[in-house]
């Protein structure tokens, strides 16, 4: 498993390096480059960045901060999400349509603030902690700690039509020792479908209907009157 993680993430690093001729262009292009994760398959276009939302987070928006870190900011130490009253955070991201997630990118830390349980919840927006400890997970991940990204894989048969993912950090390595969690970069991989393909299919099929309708009875007209002759 570990080297799995390490793979990948040395992946992610070769690729950034092939991607060093564009640093002359950082002044210019530093905004779209940023939204060009040198990963394939990065969802970072597709998350409502406004829409995140974190259940004990010490610091306003650092929940959210830590999902607009960009690929290439992803070792950054600050923004830092850590936990307030205790070791539970609780956190919903929404994308801007549909999504089938693959899995699951985060740095936490080699120390015992990592977080350690992460349930995991498909398309619920009314979540509080209640309800994080007592529903059953979509699925469940078992965190290592590591300063590295680790790429945690999801089942992806579980997270087709993903348009939010609530994450419940449910405790820490410390065993009950440490009530601080700290998760420095959050991100997510998978393939994605703008809603707005979807509703012009369901428009096409409502204008095209009727009119269907008109020319196959008009055919039928006309193949009645040629057969009457």
């Amino acid at each position: 498993m570990a080297s799995h993680h390490h793979h990948d993430h040395g992946h992610g690093h070769s690729h950034d390096h092939g991607h060093g001729h564009e640093g002359g262009h950082d002044h210019d292009h530093d905004h779209s480059h940023d939204l060009e994760p040198a990963l394939q398959s990065n969802l970072y276009k597709q998350i409502n960045f406004e829409g995140i939302t974190t259940l004990n987070e010490a610091e306003p928006g650092s929940g959210a901060a830590i999902v607009q870190k960009s690929w290439e900011e992803r070792l950054d130490e600050r923004p830092t999400l850590e936990s307030d009253a205790d070791e539970q955070l609780l956190m919903h991201v929404p994308f801007a349509g549909s999504c089938k997630l693959y899995s699951i990118l985060i740095r936490t830390s080699d120390s015992d603030s990592a977080p350690s349980t992460l349930k995991l919840f498909r398309n619920r927006d009314d979540m509080d902690f209640g309800m994080a400890t007592e529903l059953q997970p979509t699925q469940t991940l078992d965190l290592p700690k590591s300063n590295d990204v680790m790429d945690i894989p999801l089942n992806r048969a579980l997270w087709n039509g993903t348009t939010s993912i609530t994450l419940f950090f449910e405790d820490n390595h410390s065993g009950g020792e440490e009530d601080v969690t700290q998760v420095g970069y959050l991100g997510f991989k998978g393939d994605f479908m703008a809603l707005n393909r979807e509703p012009v299919s369901v428009l096409y099929e409502a204008a095209a209907n009727p009119q269907d309708h008109k020319l196959i009875q008009g055919l039928t007209n006309v193949g009645q009157s040629m057969s009457g002759q």
